[in-house]
């Protein structure tokens, strides 16, 4: 991040706790204080307040692959919803509108500010932003409730019962806050200087209103399954990826380097991390190395890990009625470590593969596979431990899922140094307006171009394009394609925080609750062998010391198994809030009378 905007970042923190603080009892004049009035006298405290709106509302870096099926934690850590246990009291969603409320505050007063403080030009692209966040902020509430309160102006703290407002249909908000889009569309320019990058500009209002229309079109909020709102979706999201061409975006060659080269082509909305003030903390996130910090989070499970095709496009194969024959097995293991798409290896991290650490003495390895050992209290007398045990001193424990997240990881601080990464979180990327694109394409019937953007997000995995030149890809009509859309975001989107979100706009629980447990796979030595720090389990030789041991449930418990209830879509308004507002009313699944499918 530039330094201008960075030194914009923390003075808009101070300008706010300013204003919103309350006014201190003294008997006397504090002329260095900042007067609220006089924010709007002065264009960097207005910039400021923009920016406060800006950090607020800008996500970081997500850790919720344990709230679907793409990741696991630790034994027993599969939340309640996941298990079908729900109710109002545990899953109510409370409504904030602090963020509205600024904003709202912000649009009444910058039409107030002269011309000798700010230019018109200058009025039209903070609008522009403004308006972006007010759309962001109502889609996010949107899209766990249906429709809720559109409060568009200013409100009277002073006037009570004004404050508490019915829910507006959904359709009324989801018509505001493409309003507010296509307002921020024409005010926003097509990019920002070097100073201000990370902004919001054209190409990102574009993209988001391409992701509102899909999320509106699908099956979540389209029961009738209306073409219109799928040719709204296609048309929106066509016009953001031509125009993001027109912009120089576009696929980043290689995968990996999307979290490790700052502002390149693939970037359309980004949280930028940097060291010190804004850092980005991999010790509860990444393992950095896998002994320190909480290496445990996002351990992928193996429904993801198997969800990577091989490098000539074709599926990995896994069948665990055969994993007992050695040759099975073997040949299991080797398309497992070798030929993957790139994507599984810039995702996740497998025992015995090089993972550079500055930790790491040149040429050694984590080796955080497992061996069986005797224990008398566990099932079946025995039990498997890591081997990071014996090699590092340190237990990683039993009962994981023994493969880990290395997607954004920042590997060249030593583990002294973990938390002062700063590694961008790119909120939107290109692939995800090009497959926003796709999948609408395919709703509309226009199948070639919903496959040309499979091969090409597959292209760019590296898998081979092969004689047919399908990538892979065997699916023809709609629904396959529908359904090789689903499985590409999978993998594409990996610990992206996109999977739980995906799964609920298509209402396809189903998908996670045919699995019912959480599986995993161990790579386990094999009784009498030995591994060396510079063995590679990519070699041949090497993985011939270990055998491939499924593990059906990684949580140990059959009680955690994948129950989601099919028939709650949305979630309830908290008790809290429906008490104090009157004119609330809760949604019609969970016992209320709101329909959000209105």
């Amino acid at each position: 991040m530039h330094t201008s905007l960075k030194n914009l970042l923390l003075t808009a923190f101070c300008l706010t706790a300013t204003i919103q603080g309350c006014k201190p009892d003294l008997d006397y004049v504090n002329s260095g204080a900042i007067n609220p009035d006089n924010v709007w006298n002065d264009e960097k405290l207005i910039t400021a307040f923009l920016t406060d709106i800006h950090g607020g509302l800008m996500p970081g870096w997500p850790v919720n692959g344990n709230s679907s099926d793409e990741g696991f934690n630790a034994p027993g850590s599969m939340s309640n919803y996941l298990r079908g246990i729900i109710s109002v009291a545990s899953e109510g969603q409370g409504l904030s509108y602090t963020n509205i409320d600024k904003i709202n505050f912000f649009l009444a007063k910058l039409p107030t500010v002269p011309a000798t403080i700010l230019s018109d030009e200058k009025k039209k692209q903070m609008t522009g932003q403004a308006l972006f966040w007010r759309a962001w902020d109502y889609f996010g509430k949107v899209t766990q409730l249906g429709g809720v309160p559109l409060i568009l102006k200013p409100q009277d703290p002073a006037n009570k019962d004004a404050l508490f407002v019915p829910r507006n249909k959904t359709s009324e908000c989801i018509t505001q806050i493409i309003a507010d889009l296509d307002a921020a569309i024409a005010a926003l320019p097509d990019q920002w200087d070097a100073t201000n990058y990370g902004r919001i500009d054209k190409g990102a209002a574009m993209a988001f209103k391409g992701k509102v229309l899909l999320w509106y079109a699908s099956p979540l909020f389209n029961s009738t399954n209306d073409a219109s709102r799928w040719q709204k979706a296609y048309d929106a999201n066509k016009a953001a990826v031509d125009f993001l061409k027109a912009q120089g975006k576009g696929l980043l060659a290689s995968y990996g380097q999307i979290w490790k080269q700052e502002r390149n082509k693939e970037v359309i909305m980004v949280n930028q991390f940097f060291y010190p003030d804004h850092a980005f903390n991999q010790a509860g996130v990444r393992p950095q190395p896998l002994t320190q910090g909480d290496a445990n989070r996002n351990q992928p499970t193996l429904q993801l890990l198997n969800a990577y095709p091989k490098k000539d496009g074709t599926p990995l194969t896994f069948d665990v009625t055969k994993l007992s024959d050695p040759a099975y097995n073997e040949q299991y293991m080797t398309d497992f470590v070798t030929n993957r798409d790139d994507r599984f290896y810039a995702t996740v991290f497998t025992g015995g593969t090089p993972y550079p650490s500055p930790d790491l003495p040149t040429g050694t390895r984590y080796w955080c596979t497992w061996k069986k050992v005797a224990d008398a209290s566990s099932p079946g007398g025995f039990k498997y431990m890591s081997l990071v045990v014996d090699q590092l001193g340190v237990n990683i424990g039993s009962g994981l899922a023994g493969f880990f997240s290395v997607k954004g990881l920042d590997n060249t601080l030593t583990s002294q140094l973990i938390g002062n990464a700063s590694t961008d979180w790119v909120e939107l990327r290109f692939a995800e307006v090009l497959m926003n694109y796709g999948e609408a394409a395919n709703e509309t019937g226009k199948t070639d171009e919903a496959l040309q953007v499979l091969k090409d997000i597959r292209a760019r995995a590296g898998i081979a394009a092969g004689t047919s030149g399908k990538y892979g890809i065997t699916a023809v009509s709609q629904a396959d394609i529908r359904d090789a859309y689903i499985a590409e975001r999978f993998i594409e989107f990996a610990f992206e925080g996109k999977r739980w979100g995906d799964l609920r706009r298509l209402k396809r629980f189903d998908l996670i609750n045919s699995t019912s447990f959480r599986h995993g796979i161990y790579f386990v030595l094999k009784d009498g062998e030995k591994i060396n720090w510079t063995d590679d389990i990519t070699d041949a030789t090497v993985r011939k010391k270990f055998t491939a041991v499924y593990i059906n449930n990684l949580d140990g418990d059959d009680k955690f198994k994948y129950s989601l209830d099919l028939n709650h879509w949305f979630y309830p308004i908290s008790q809290g809030n429906l008490d104090a507002s009157a004119p609330l009313k809760q949604n019609v699944e969970w016992g209320g009378t709101f329909n959000p499918l209105e």
